[in-house]
Formats: structure tokens, sequence, C-alpha cells
């Protein structure tokens, strides 16, 4: 019989492996994107994502890689509002 290691008996997920956002926060993170791209025409292509209330869905354009988040925020890139949306 083998005995376990302690990392072995509750496994972490994988660093890599971005948190699963829920649906309908991309949803609301998209049109705080597409709403700011309409205003600023000029911004097109250089924000990273959405900083997004998961209470409230008021968010608000990030520009930096690394925001710094409110507890009650996710960060939702660029790259999952533009998949989710087409």
């Amino acid at each position: 019989m083998y005995a376990l290691k302690p990392e072995q008996v509750n496994p972490s997920p994988p660093n890599n492996q971005p948190p699963l956002i829920d649906p309908t926060v991309i949803r609301a993170a998209g049109k705080i994107y597409y709403t700011y791209c309409e205003v600023h025409p000029e911004i097109i292509g250089q924000a990273s994502g959405v900083a997004i209330s998961r209470v409230t869905h008021r968010g608000k354009v990030i520009f930096t890689n690394n925001p710094v988040l409110l507890p009650q925020e996710c960060f939702v890139p660029l790259h999952q509002i533009e998949s989710y949306m087409y």
C-alpha cells in the first residue's frame, strides 16, 4: 500500500487556467466595453478588458494587464468578451 503525499490529497487547479466567469457578467462587461468603444472610437484595440462588479454589473474599461480589483469585482479580459459576443 502506498501513502499519498499531502499535496496529492487535495490537488489544486493549475494556475494557467483562468477562473470561470458567470455568462451574465461577461455579457454586461461586453456592453460596457462596446459602449465605451462607441463613445471613444479612437481607443479601440488598446484596452485589456473590463473590471466589473459581480453584484451590480457596473464596471470600467481597463488598460493595464494586471488591474487592482475590489473584493466584489472580477476582471473580464478582452479576448473573453470578444469570443463570447460573436
